[in-house]
């Protein structure tokens, strides 16, 4: 049954990854004026990177881990199995 879910995966991770580009974009323009800093760009106050990035991946993981839990929900209730682990580990 994972084997199924594998495709279904990936596709939702690419639509996932391009809806948190726009939200980061979004959320920038209401920072600064310019375009996000990236690691690429020479000249720029390394605050500024480090308050990108670190926005960019809080909005990259979120959206990303929203999505992939409801595909996961969505697979279960067609299938009636869960691709995946039951709760986390306990240590």
């Amino acid at each position: 049954m994972k084997l199924l879910f594998t495709p279904l995966s990936i596709l939702g991770g690419l639509a996932a990854g391009a809806l948190g580009k726009k939200v980061f974009d979004a959320l920038w323009g209401l920072i600064d004026d310019e375009e996000a800093p990236e690691p690429k760009h020479r000249e720029l106050p390394l605050l500024k990177l480090v308050l990108a990035l670190v926005v960019q991946g809080a909005i990259f993981r979120l959206v990303r881990g929203m999505a992939d839990h409801g595909m996961r929900h969505g697979y279960a209730r067609l299938t009636g199995s869960w691709p995946g682990e039951e709760e986390p580990d306990k240590e």
